[in-house]
């Protein structure tokens, strides 16, 4: 064998290590040096190992959260079809509440094979999780990208949107239409998208209103990314005094414009509501909900191109690329209390 790694070697031009890496499937070797290495073994006259013979570019890893919330069906979506563009296999594996872990569904994938993983609002984005998953992870080898969320102990890729800069577009549109007790609904603390959006409403409450930090706090409700954690917090929001609530989802803002119903208020007369996401059909709420428009589509695609650089053994340098969400105004949101300019008409 020693031999014929040599003879292989000699005839591709790269290192036994490398022919190894090949003829074993191992990922990290580019496209254009493995072809080399296959070439090689043609014109010594050895047969392409079965699986090599058989293997199209390869199967990726797809692990995100539940599919409930339509942002990860949507980003699922672009992230198949950039991959599938490029000649890889997707293969999606969802968490569901009390199904396989991120480590149980990593550890399938890797048995499987694949060329690397990609991971949508994993482990990675709580501070509270053991980030040695990912270093061991590495240490195997696989190539993987994250989305959503970073941890400076991971070597990796990451793609986030600017979930600061999402909050204060939305604050800044609402203080123009006259609010000045605006709220913020969100998840669980220990999330690093949520630490960013609580960054961002702070910083922007201290400059387009001039509160104090205490005031602020008062103004931030933890709770579900779900409907009925939207309507609870924007309850809660509104016992405080807000006429405003920015939702750290478009599900979250579907319960706060719930919420405000049920409490005979009317959505944007009486409370604004701006949601996070602007998922599929969002736009066809009653009334269409103003939202934050996360960049699915260049994330999505960024996050292909990353992680086939890595495979492709050119790795993309191990820091954070931040996308700039955008502002969708649509018919949540209105003049508050004290007027302003910068009202919209009501629908």
């Amino acid at each position: 064998m020693t031999a014929r790694l040599a003879d292989i070697a000699t005839q591709a031009g790269v290192s036994e290590a490398t022919v190894s890496r090949v003829l074993n499937g191992k990922p990290g070797v580019a496209a254009a040096t493995r072809e080399s290495v296959l070439a090689a073994l043609d014109v010594l006259g050895y047969e392409r190992p079965v699986r090599l013979r058989r293997r199209s570019a390869g199967l990726v890893g797809l692990i995100t959260p539940e599919l409930e919330n339509p942002i990860f069906p949507a980003l699922a979506q672009v992230i198949g079809q950039a991959l599938t563009r490029q000649g890889y296999t997707p293969v999606l594996a969802t968490q569901t509440p009390g199904g396989s872990t991120e480590d149980e569904l990593t550890e399938m994938l890797v048995d499987r094979g694949v060329s690397g993983i990609i991971f949508v609002s994993g482990l990675h984005a709580d501070t509270s999780a053991d980030m040695q998953r990912y270093e061991q992870l590495r240490c195997q080898g696989v190539p993987f990208v994250l989305v959503n969320g970073f941890s400076a102990k991971v070597q990796a890729p990451f793609i986030s949107p600017d979930d600061r800069a999402a909050m204060r577009l939305a604050v800044t549109h609402l203080v123009a239409l006259g609010h000045t007790r605006i709220g913020l609904a969100v998840g669980p603390k220990r999330f690093v998208p949520v630490l960013r959006k609580i960054e961002g409403f702070h910083a922007t409450m201290r400059e387009q209103l001039g509160l104090a930090e205490e005031e602020i706090e008062e103004l931030v409700q933890h709770s579900l990314y779900t409907l009925e954690g939207g309507q609870a917090a924007a309850t809660a929001l509104m016992g405080r005094g807000c006429t405003a609530v920015v939702c750290a989802s478009d599900m979250m803002a579907l319960g706060a414009i719930r919420a405000a119903r049920r409490e005979s208020r009317e959505v944007p007369r009486d409370l604004s509501v701006v949601g996070y996401d602007d998922s599929p059909l969002i736009a066809f709420t009653d009334p269409p909900l103003t939202t934050i428009r996360q960049p699915v589509t260049a994330m999505g695609q960024a996050a292909v191109r990353t992680l086939l650089e890595e495979i492709g053994g050119t790795p993309a340098p191990h820091s954070e690329f931040v996308f700039m969400p955008e502002l969708v105004v649509r018919g949540t949101t209105a003049a508050g209390p004290a007027g302003g300019s910068g009202s919209v008409p009501r629908p």
